[in-house]
């Protein structure tokens, strides 16, 4: 099993404390969906369950923790969503499981600190249609943040740009502010 390094998540209430799901998705543009989405470390369902109601077809959160699985199929459950796919996998050593070209986008939220983010990246192409999206956030690069990876591994966006069109993505040269901790990108297969 291969964890992504500096990956030990906080409590659910700590870890909600930095995020305005809806704030982000709207600022990345992913609203009014037709296609999958594939949510890859999901976590507790921060951006999976939000972005259920954003889209009609199907988002597949994806998590090596079971615990992360089972908090996030709670929510599904209490919540009456139908869309979300609640799946437990190592997709670092053994890719998602998913078939090639079953999602228009792929989430890669605070993931792309791990030892081996060109992997990452390739399996999100692999996932997405031709002309699909991959969204990607990370924590800024200030030492000041609550929380994130250490500065020697948090990479800048400059990183997570050359690492994008080393995959074969196009993206633009924008950077997209979500205040107050992270920053957005994305790329078009």
């Amino acid at each position: 099993m291969m964890k992504t390094r500096e990956s030990g998540m906080p409590d659910e209430q700590t870890w909600d404390q930095f995020y305005t799901p809806d704030f982000i998705l709207d600022s990345l543009g992913i609203q009014n969906l037709t296609g999958n989405i594939a949510d890859l470390g999901c976590g507790y369902g921060t951006f999976s369950i939000p972005a259920s109601r954003r889209t009609t077809g199907f988002v597949y959160a994806i998590d090596i923790e079971d615990t992360m699985i089972s908090i996030t199929e709670e929510k599904i459950q209490e919540q009456n969503i139908t869309n979300v796919i609640a799946i437990q996998k190592d997709f670092l050593t053994d890719g998602t499981g998913l078939p090639d070209g079953c999602c228009d986008y792929v989430f890669l939220f605070n993931i792309l600190h791990a030892e081996q983010p060109l992997m990452i990246l390739e399996e999100a192409k692999r996932l997405l249609i031709s002309g699909g999206k991959v969204a990607v956030i990370h924590w800024i690069n200030d030492s000041h943040t609550p929380r994130g990876p250490s500065m020697s591994i948090r990479p800048k966006p400059e990183d997570c740009q050359k690492w994008l069109r080393q995959s074969g993505f196009s993206l633009g040269d924008e950077v997209i502010n979500l205040p107050p901790y992270h920053y957005g990108l994305i790329g078009l297969k």
